[in-house]
């Protein structure tokens, strides 16, 4: 297999003597418009190889996660099935390919039902995050496994932000309401790790404002906490996105004597 996916790594979270499973949840049936006309943005390549690959590669990276369950298109359970068979995965690793719904909130939850009963810990994580290096996901299930409920890894803002008043036509200028503390603020990324019990009780109650979902156990009152992301975390959301991935994995090619 090839390790254009991977960047180098620490060892993986320490055992507890009661070890916690854990198992990553991947949703990608989304269609991905903003990056045009095509394949689903999962099923775009990135060196050749689909981003969803690279982001199953990238969570069973970590030896601490024993199943990664994707999320296919409600009719393309099949085609992610037989992606899935084609490319090299650790055999350490179980994969599972479900159908998903038609958002991403329904897609997590059709794949939280299909994790077997003897997992505790969960990581929902973006396929459109393929590069997230192996040591965000180990941070993110040691925090978990120290007794968090929610963990996101997270940047701090390198640019002011401002609150504005959305326009009514879009393009129009949209006056200032104020400029928050960039100090206190963070960039969310993926993956979010969970206690399972938790992650599935804010699914079965709280399905309005939901952006992700920590906001979702955000809402049943429970603390959510931060650990360091990592740049190369980023979402490949549009075209000059995909151009970025690819000078990444260039980058880790060229370090990785590839």
């Amino acid at each position: 297999m090839s390790d254009d996916s991977r960047p180098s790594r620490t060892e993986p979270p320490t055992e507890p003597r009661t070890a916690l499973r854990t198992a990553a949840v991947i949703p990608a049936a989304g269609r991905g418009v903003r990056l045009g006309p095509g394949a689903p943005k999962a099923l775009r390549a990135l060196n050749g190889t689909p981003m969803l690959i690279h982001a199953v590669r990238a969570l069973a990276a970590s030896r601490a996660v024993s199943l990664v369950v994707v999320v296919a298109p409600p009719d393309g359970a099949p085609e992610v099935k037989s992606l899935l068979d084609a490319h090299a995965l650790p055999d350490r690793t179980d994969f599972l390919v479900v159908p998903g719904g038609e958002s991403r909130q329904e897609s997590v939850r059709l794949g939280l039902d299909a994790l077997p009963p003897d997992y505790d810990i969960v990581l929902v994580h973006d396929a459109a995050r393929p590069l997230v290096p192996v040591d965000t996901v180990d941070a993110v299930i040691q925090a978990v496994r120290d007794g968090a409920s929610a963990v996101v890894p997270a940047l701090p803002l390198a640019d002011t932000v401002k609150e504005v008043e959305p326009a009514a036509v879009p393009g129009d200028p949209e006056p200032v309401l104020a400029t928050p503390e960039r100090a206190r603020l963070r960039a969310v990324q993926t993956p979010q790790g969970f206690d399972r019990t938790t992650l599935v009780r804010a699914h079965e109650s709280v399905t309005d404002n939901v952006t992700d979902d920590a906001s979702m156990v955000e809402q049943l009152g429970e603390r959510v906490v931060v650990v360091p992301g990592h740049e190369e975390a980023f979402k490949v959301t549009r075209p000059l996105d995909l151009v970025l991935a690819e000078a990444v994995l260039a980058r880790r090619r060229l370090n990785d004597g590839f």
